[in-house]
């Protein structure tokens, strides 16, 4: 592939393990759900997210729903992963941040890691479970060096947050490379006296609630910022979450950021403009804090 995720992996497993394939998305998807069927663990990988559209039959009517119309007696371990997102100036069909369009259908669970470690430890997780798994990569942390764990048992359950700040003051939730961006955001709101908690749910599906729920009712405040688009983005789902579940914890309204409503543009400065940047989850955090 063009980001060398899978170099040279059929000269250490072979080309029974590892399979070339026709740039058909279609085909490639529903050759994974038919070897997931046939008692396989395939793990399917496409050069973009954006590509799952045009295998959305195969993901959303045939591996998300084949183990409930066939009674839980079948199974379909299959992962589907790939990277998405900003920062190479891929334009409006190859950046796109489509994680949400999954978390709505029920049987597919939903993992963005953003981090080496948690790309390791989730990974085989995914490979593990019985269900279809959307693993959503960034193509912006590729180059980043990480520290993993020199174990190749290393696994991270599903559904488990990470807090990766404490702090007393805001609730930041962010996955996939904003995690970076808001704990950039974090300690300049430090500096202004302001301490953020800065939370990764790791998985959207299924959805850790209860650390989110449980830093909110701390800090009183949440602030929820993802690359995807805004509107009907992941980011409401955990807004109507806490103001169902801890309205009165609330000391402001949830606010979210993503991405304006904006097809991503080629030209990297405009590319830019239309996401979130660290500048927005300062001016938004400092907002819910009334200062």
């Amino acid at each position: 592939g063009v980001f060398g995720c899978t170099r040279d992996l059929y000269k250490e497993f072979g080309v029974d393990r590892v399979r070339n394939t026709p740039i058909s998305e279609a085909a490639i998807v529903g050759a994974g759900v038919g070897a997931a069927c046939a008692g396989m663990r395939p793990i399917v990988e496409l050069m973009y997210m954006d590509f799952t559209l045009v295998a959305a039959d195969q993901i959303l009517n045939q591996a998300a729903k084949t183990r409930y119309v066939f009674g839980w007696k079948a199974r379909i371990p299959m992962v589907i992963r790939g990277q998405q997102g900003i920062g190479r100036g891929n334009a409006a069909t190859h950046s796109q941040s489509l994680e949400t369009f999954f978390m709505h259908v029920p049987g597919l669970k939903v993992v963005c890691p953003s981090t080496g470690a948690d790309a390791a430890g989730l990974l085989r997780t995914a490979i593990r479970d019985d269900n279809p798994v959307m693993f959503f990569e960034h193509k912006a942390l590729y180059p980043v060096k990480f520290e993993v764990p020199d174990d190749p048992d290393f696994m991270i359950p599903f559904g488990q947050a990470d807090v990766k700040r404490s702090g007393t003051d805001v609730t930041i939730v962010a996955s996939l490379l904003y995690v970076g961006r808001a704990l950039e955001a974090a300690e300049k709101l430090a500096a202004m006296g302001i301490e953020a908690e800065i939370i990764d749910p790791r998985t959207l599906v299924p959805l850790d609630m209860e650390t989110i729920t449980e830093s909110v009712k701390k800090t009183g405040r949440l602030v929820v910022v993802h690359e995807a688009h805004r509107t009907a983005g992941w980011g409401a789902e955990i807004a109507a979450q806490v103001t169902e579940n801890a309205f009165r914890y609330l000391d402001a309204p949830a606010l979210r950021l993503g991405a304006n409503a904006c097809p991503l543009p080629f030209n990297l400065e405009l590319e830019t403009a239309v996401v979130p940047s660290v500048e927005n989850i300062i001016d938004t955090a400092k907002a819910v804090c009334y200062r």
